[in-house]
């Protein structure tokens, strides 16, 4: 005989399952990430490959393929974006969160897995994978993951780099996870690319998707 003592315990048991089932389906690999010792370095470029389009593409470094799509389908840049494979598959749909906190209007991102018009985007039964709150007259924001996980992005608009730490870190000895910055051609010397051409570098172990997200984030919110 099952007791009720054993029913709740059984039950309590079963949410805590499912609850971290769906954590660990929602941190699932978007891309792949190498065991390599070097940083992989990627290429973004803000360009669309649609015509409309206000985005831009991510090719790998090494082979020079595609690797991410980001696009707006013509909606303001500054208010929704979405985060695609190098197939068109959305990873993530990326969305601006404003509110009010005594007649001061904060700026916020959401981050949602997959595509915003499938599933179960916008209720209660979807939560957002990342939230980012961009911090007072500064140019920095953190961002908050699923897991607890916490992150700070700090940029420079005028210099053009961006840089994530996590949030833990305390000391300037300690590594960017990721950074991004102007790309230079290979020749001694060279010059700037473009102010359309940067170069993304991520650190050993780190998920290249995910980055992408928080550097969608900063880029909107300068």
């Amino acid at each position: 005989m099952v007791s009720s003592t054993s029913v709740t315990a059984m039950s309590s048991s079963s949410s805590d399952d499912q609850e971290q089932r769906t954590i660990l389906d929602s941190l699932m690999v978007f891309s792949n990430i190498t065991n390599t010792s070097s940083p992989a370095r990627l290429t973004l470029w803000r360009q669309s490959l649609l015509f409309n389009g206000n985005g831009y593409t991510v090719y790998d470094d090494l082979g020079g393929s595609l690797v991410f799509r980001v696009d707006n389908y013509a909606c303001n840049r500054k208010q929704e974006m979405f985060l695609m494979d190098f197939a068109g598959h959305v990873l993530f749909t990326i969305c601006r969160r404003s509110r009010c906190h005594r007649k001061v209007i904060l700026e916020g991102w959401e981050a949602f897995k997959g595509d915003k018009e499938e599933g179960r985007y916008g209720t209660g039964l979807h939560k957002p994978f990342m939230v980012a709150k961009k911090a007072f007259n500064n140019p920095c924001c953190s961002i908050t993951v699923v897991t607890g996980d916490k992150y700070l992005i700090k940029w420079s608009g005028r210099e053009g780099w961006s840089k994530i730490f996590p949030a833990a870190a305390t000391a300037a000895a300690t590594l960017p996870i990721a950074q991004i910055s102007r790309k230079f051609g290979t020749a001694p010397e060279s010059s700037s690319l473009g102010k359309d051409v940067f170069s993304l570098s991520v650190q050993p172990g780190v998920d290249h998707a995910i980055v992408m997200a928080m550097v969608m984030i900063s880029d909107a919110m300068r």
